[in-house]
């Protein structure tokens, strides 16, 4: 069984420029690197109408007994301007005590160390099963990713019994941070009709721009909560406002504006739009307007009770780190959203304060101690 570097896979990967939706031969550059290592492997393609079809893997190494699976995603966001970087963002490079490159904390370099731990991996003949989940969806509208290899694994009744999902948890060190759950995602877009008619005859027309307003002051400084034990206090946000209007003497037919809320599990994406539908209605009855709203839900607000696996991992992260990471439901959503339906989860990576960034880059001795890491995870779990 070969024994891989996490550095050299690092950059190997990195190499492939597999910006959402784009594949570029990842999923295939790892089937063969695990196959090597003993891993069952099964590219799993899947399109939707109106999205590009999303390679994705599932790999296995033995048959039976307790499955632990690794989670990760191999697509990245888009660099930006090429003449920001200091390096070809794809032609990862090494400077000072710095691999950089896209991909280097998301999240490439994770994937890199748990294949690494997994070939250093003393136990060869391990009770059980170690497997790798891996995406080409999840910078992306996730759709045909982790969401769809999820339902693939419940079809063929295949069972995980626990989840190391490999975001970068950490804001500044290595062993800040571990997510035992996200809040949930829910947006909303919201149109508000009146009667188009001459400003100087207000009379005759019904301005909805008053009505959206009121509607905007209303829902931003709605207290939904003041968290939980697990969470943070929920919060909406207004990210869009707009009146397509191209006269000034003119008052419009309609305003329009889009707004975000991350929400805890003091709510249900049903329970928030129960409570923000009853406000749209009460206002645009009073100003004898009226409105029309559709949600898009990334995901459910969840959380990971800590066990047994949980405060293992926490255990080793603190001695390789000397930091006890807090166990944390902080930050956007994650494939863990997914995950959580059929088995429990953790997610711990490398460090995220580059991420998306221009010059994203991970510390080299990072990565010795994720994959020392990963591997110490794997031998206490198969005891």
């Amino acid at each position: 069984m070969p024994i891989f570097n996490e550095l050299k896979l690092a950059k190997e990967l990195m190499r492939f420029p597999s910006i959402t939706p784009v594949d570029a031969g990842t999923m295939n550059f790892l089937a063969k690197k695990l196959r090597s290592l003993g891993f069952k492997c099964k590219i799993l393609e899947f399109k939707s109408k109106n999205s590009k079809p999303i390679k994705n893997l599932y790999a296995r190494l033995g048959k039976s007994g307790p499955n632990f699976c690794y989670a990760g995603h191999t697509d990245v966001v888009p660099p930006g301007n090429l003449n920001d970087w200091s390096v070809n963002p794809f032609k990862p490079a090494i400077k000072g005590n710095y691999l950089i490159g896209r991909g280097a904390n998301d999240m490439k370099a994770s994937i890199a160390c748990f294949i690494s731990a997994v070939s250093k991996f003393k136990n060869k003949k391990f009770k059980g099963s170690v497997s790798l989940l891996i995406t080409g969806d999840e910078e992306g509208i996730a759709i045909n990713g982790t969401k769809r290899v999820v339902e693939y694994l419940k079809r063929k009744k295949e069972k995980i019994d626990f989840c190391l999902v490999g975001e970068p948890t950490n804001q500044n060190k290595l062993g800040e941070m571990m997510k035992i759950g996200r809040r949930g995602s829910i947006t909303g877009y919201l149109t508000v009709y009146g009667t188009q008619g001459h400003v100087a005859y207000p009379h005759d027309a019904n301005n909805p721009a008053p009505t959206m307003v009121e509607i905007l002051n209303q829902i931003e400084n709605i207290k939904l909560d003041r968290g939980t034990k697990n969470f943070q206090p929920s919060n909406l946000e207004i990210v869009k406002i707009n009146i397509e209007n191209m006269a000034d003497n003119v008052i419009p037919a309609q305003a329009t504006a889009v707004f975000n809320i991350r929400y805890n599990n003091k709510h249900s994406s049903s329970s928030l739009k129960k409570k923000l539908n009853n406000i749209f209605k009460k206002n645009c009855k009073k100003s004898k307007c009226t409105f029309k709203v559709s949600y898009m839900v990334s995901g459910e607000a969840f959380i990971t009770i800590p066990n047994k696996t949980t405060y293992m991992i926490q255990k080793i992260i603190k001695k390789i780190t000397k930091i006890k990471p807090k166990l944390s439901t902080s930050g956007g959503t994650s494939d863990a959203r997914f995950i959580r339906r059929i088995s429990p989860c953790v997610e711990f990576g490398l460090v995220g304060k580059t991420m998306h960034k221009v010059d994203e880059a991970v510390l080299i001795s990072d990565l010795k101690k994720l994959t020392h890491i990963y591997k110490n995870i794997l031998e206490n779990y198969f005891k």
